[in-house]
């Protein structure tokens, strides 16, 4: 099984006003992981940048402005992609899996793609994605009224994953305990 464990960082909340600044992730082959990626992308510039948002990933809009163009880091991405699917092939295709990432991230990563001048994000992945938060409801039914909320770091402590407070927020640190989490779920 050919996984993609990612997670975004962005401008803001809404896919089609909004843009991606740093794009982290695991690629996962048969349960190995193989490669980690993260990329930290100068957003559209036709994109909206909302000061709230930096503060939640602790950047500045010069910091993320002076990242590399998303051009680049986009066919950065997609030579990693190739390395393990070939996008011509119908039945040799990623699936998507991160933390709450099927109403946010996937909406964003194939709007990201679109702006790039790709209309084929469909032939690098599947459309249904893994989402690990659903998993985590399934096996954690039973101890969710107790818990404080449901986020990825509450889940990630209800399952005995120590957390550096301080990487929070981070992609790469937030794709790293989805991948924690999901290995406790289902292995």
């Amino acid at each position: 099984m050919k996984q993609i464990f990612y997670d975004l960082e962005t401008t803001g909340t809404k896919y089609w006003r909004n843009s991606i600044h740093q794009l982290s992730g695991l690629v996962v082959i048969d349960g190995e992981v193989k490669e980690e990626f993260n990329f930290h992308v100068q957003p559209n510039p036709k994109a909206e940048i909302e000061e709230e948002a930096l503060k939640i990933a602790n950047v500045t809009q010069e910091q993320i402005m002076a990242y590399p163009p998303m051009w680049g880091v986009k066919e950065q991405f997609t030579a990693i992609l190739a390395k393990y699917v070939d996008k011509y092939n119908k039945t040799d295709k990623f699936f998507l899996c991160g933390y709450n990432n099927a109403p946010f991230d996937n909406q964003f990563l194939r709007a990201w793609f679109v702006q790039n001048g790709d209309n084929y994000f469909g032939s690098w992945f599947w459309s249904c994605a893994i989402d690990v938060m659903v998993l985590a409801a399934q096996a954690l039914m039973e101890q969710r009224p107790m818990m404080r909320d449901f986020k990825l770091r509450t889940v990630a402590e209800q399952l005995g994953i120590v957390l550096d407070e301080s990487k929070l927020h981070d992609a790469m640190y937030d794709i790293y305990l989805t991948h924690e989490v999901y290995k406790r779920l289902t292995f």
